[in-house]
């Protein structure tokens, strides 16, 4: 762990004071696409538009509107699809920026340099606004974990009441990517610092793979690592350990898809977008969950208080049984 510990207390939510802009090309489909994050009610959520369909269909970004798909997160709402919104979910909710319109002129948002780097940039020069909502928040008090001996993702109460995030990379003896691990302790500052530079990794071998179905065509060995058994093919890493702070760039965004702030231990074996995801709609059934009984206590609690009222208005005096 990096720095002084952050115990994670109430806030409110937040949205960006300006409209900002980010411009690149989609890895898959090798389009140009401009995404413009623009600020947002409370209570918004982050809500993605797709701009270039006669309809401006909307989504919330939303574990219950996410798409199984390979090497990356979707999201799919009706007939709009929002291919690979993990980079920018990871550096909304690094950012604590919690209400935005997110329009998108493409079906797939730019992949940049293959990190999030680009992302907090921009969000940042547009700086924050403080509602007068407060954030809704999970505190994980259980253990719970998804997958398999062979890969999981796990969540665990912190504890300091710190947001924590670990990823261990262990691929098979083939491989040129050695095992490595990453953890930090997530705060605005250090997922600017030491995640959101983190790029896209594959091997050189997934490259031809990809490359032979007629997809990432356009990708150059400096839009992601491509990496072979001398290290990365006309590329450096920017982190010994880059592999590893990537996968938890990707645990963040996909893990931000619960629609609340999280609280706790998050921790990854050999996890990808798929585990993730199953983690995200854990989280966002507690959540729900969380929500409802709040809701039913203080409508007992309001139901309680008006009984008190009335008795006081007709002058009884209510008495407890000892």
């Amino acid at each position: 762990m990096q720095g002084g510990s952050r115990v994670h207390r109430s806030r409110n939510e937040h949205t960006t004071a300006v409209t900002c802009m980010i411009h690149g090309r989609g890895y898959w489909s090798g389009q140009a696409v401009t995404v413009t994050v623009h600020p947002a009610p409370m209570g918004t959520g982050i809500c993605m538009v797709r701009t270039d369909l006669d309809s401006r269909p909307q989504c919330v970004a939303n574990v219950s509107h996410r798409e199984d798909a390979s090497l990356r997160t979707n999201l799919v709402c009706g007939d709009a699809r929002f291919q690979m919104v993990e980079h920018l979910m990871a550096a909304l909710a690094a950012l604590e920026i919690d209400n935005a319109i997110v329009e998108i002129d493409r079906e797939e948002l730019p992949s940049l340099d293959g990190s999030s780097l680009a992302f907090v940039e921009q969000l940042s020069r547009a700086g924050l606004v403080i509602q007068a909502r407060p954030k809704q928040r999970l505190i994980v008090h259980d253990r719970y974990r998804v997958g398999s001996s062979s890969g999981w993702v796990e969540a665990m109460p912190s504890k300091h009441g710190e947001t924590y995030y670990e990823y261990q990379l262990s691929y098979d003896d083939e491989t040129p990517i050695a095992p490595q691990a990453f953890g930090i302790e997530l705060t605005p500052d250090r997922f600017i610092r030491e995640i959101a530079p983190a790029r896209t990794f594959v091997t050189a071998e997934q490259a031809e793979q990809i490359r032979a179905t007629g997809l990432a065509s356009h990708v150059t060995n400096q839009d992601l690592l491509v990496i072979d058994e001398t290290g990365p093919i006309e590329n450096s890493f920017r982190f010994a350990n880059e592999c590893a702070r990537h996968k938890t760039l990707d645990m963040i965004g996909d893990l931000a898809l619960t629609g609340v702030e999280i609280v706790g231990r998050f921790t990854s074996f050999r996890g990808g977008h798929n585990l993730n995801g199953r983690m995200a709609a854990q989280l966002h059934k507690l959540a729900i969950e969380q929500a409802s009984r709040q809701s039913q206590q203080m409508a007992d609690a309001k139901s309680q208080n008006t009984r008190r009222a009335k008795l006081t208005n007709t002058g009884i005096e209510r008495r407890d049984a000892a």
